[in-house]
C-alpha cells in the first residue's frame, strides 16, 4: 500500500494544521481509508421499482428561463443560474463560471431547460472554477466552446486535472488540494473540502479530488459546494469563516437515499449544512437541469420552500435571472 500526501508546491496552506490529500495507491481518500461505491445498493437501485415513480412521471416541473443575456453586460456585483451547478458570478467586474455544463449530458440524458443565452455570448471570462470531474460538472463540449472563446482565462480545479485541461487546450491552469489558495488578481479563491467521489471512465476512480470554493471580495463572501454529501466539513469551514453572505447549495439526486446518501446531501440536510455555515442567503442548485435520481422534479426545492424556517433568507433563482448582490 502507497500511501502519499499530495498538493500543489506553488500554493500556500490556509490552515496551518493543513499539508495536502491524503492518497492511497493512487486514490485519493477522504478520511483514513479507502472506501468503495455503494455496488450491492447500486444494484439493489437498478432491479428495485421506484416508489415515487408515477408522482416522478406526472411531475412536468422545469425551471423558469428568463432569455437574456444582459447579465453578462452588468456593471453590478451579480449572480446568475445558467442551470444545476452552472453559475455566472461577477464580483467587481471580475467573470467567473462555476461548474459549466451547457449541452446535454447523452442523447438520453438531455436538458430539460435552455441556456438563457447563447454559449457565444460567454467572453472575458476570468476563471473557471471546477468542483469534480463527473459529467454533469465538467463538460468537455463546454469547455472547449469557452476555451475557444477566452483564451486567457484560467481555470481553477482540484489536483489531477492538468492534462485533461491541457488537451481541451487551456494553457492556464491551477491545482489544488483541500485549503489551499489559488493565486488570483484581486479577489481570494480558496478550495474545500466535499465529501463526494470522482470516477469518469472504468479504470480512474478517485484518482482526481473533488471539493467546494470560497470566494471572497471586499465585503462579499460566496460559497459554492460543488456536490457533497453531509459530513462535518460543513463545521469546519464555518470555524475558519465564520459566515457567508450566500451559499451556493445542491439539494437535487438525492434518492434513493440508500445509494445517494452516500454521496448526495438531501434538500434538509442542505438546510442542516447552511445553518452550520451561518450562510446570510441560501441560493439552490443541482436539481431541475437533469433528471438523475428518483425524486420527482419539482420535489426538491419544494421541501426547500416549505422548511427553509432559519436565520437566513432563501433566493430560489431563475435561470437567468440577474441577482444583483
Amino acid at each position: 500500500m502507497k500511501k502519499e500526501i499530495k498538493y500543489n508546491v506553488n500554493l500556500p496552506f490556509i490552515k496551518d494544521d493543513k499539508n495536502g490529500n491524503l492518497c492511497i495507491d493512487g486514490q485519493y481518500i477522504l478520511n483514513e481509508s479507502k472506501e468503495n461505491p455503494p455496488y450491492s445498493k447500486l444494484f439493489m437501485w437498478m432491479v428495485n421499482k421506484n416508489p415515487q415513480r408515477k408522482e416522478k412521471k406526472s411531475d412536468k416541473f422545469v425551471p423558469e428561463v428568463f432569455k437574456n443575456n444582459t447579465f453578462l453586460n452588468s456593471t453590478h456585483d451579480c449572480i446568475t443560474w445558467l442551470g444545476h451547478s452552472s453559475f455566472y458570478i461577477q464580483l467587481q467586474q471580475i467573470k467567473i463560471l462555476t461548474d459549466p455544463v451547457f449541452y446535454s449530458l447523452t442523447p438520453l440524458l438531455k436538458r430539460k431547460h435552455p441556456l438563457p443565452c447563447n454559449i457565444s455570448d460567454f467572453k472575458d471570462i476570468n476563471y473557471i472554477i471546477l468542483s469534480h470531474g463527473h459529467r454533469d460538472h465538467l463538460d468537455i463540449p463546454t469547455l472547449k466552446k469557452l476555451c475557444k472563446q477566452n483564451p486567457k482565462v484560467e481555470v481553477l480545479c482540484p489536483l489531477g486535472f492538468e492534462k485533461m485541461l491541457q488537451k481541451i487546450g487551456f494553457t492556464k491552469i491551477q491545482e489544488a488540494a483541500w485549503w489551499q489558495r489559488y493565486n488570483t488578481q484581486s479577489i481570494t479563491i480558496d478550495f474545500l473540502p466535499a465529501k463526494h467521489w470522482n470516477r469518469r471512465f472504468i479504470t480512474d476512480y478517485n484518482t482526481t479530488l473533488w471539493g467546494s470554493f470560497a470566494l471572497s471580495i471586499i465585503d462579499k463572501k460566496i460559497y459554492f459546494a460543488g456536490d457533497t454529501a453531509y459530513d462535518q466539513h460543513f463545521k469546519e469551514i464555518q470555524e475558519h469563516y465564520q459566515n457567508f453572505d450566500f451559499c451556493l447549495m445542491p439539494i437535487g439526486a438525492y434518492k434513493p437515499r440508500y445509494v445517494m446518501k452516500w454521496a448526495h446531501i438531501s434538500p434538509e440536510e442542505a438546510i442542516q449544512a447552511f445553518q452550520e455555515l451561518q450562510g446570510k442567503t441560501f441560493i439552490p442548485m443541482h436539481y431541475g437541469t437533469f433528471d438523475l435520481s428518483d425524486e420527482p422534479a419539482s420535489e426538491p426545492i419544494r421541501i426547500i420552500e416549505k422548511n427553509m424556517q432559519l436565520d437566513g433568507a432563501l433566493k430560489t433563482l431563475k435561470v437567468g435571472e440577474h441577482f444583483q448582490i
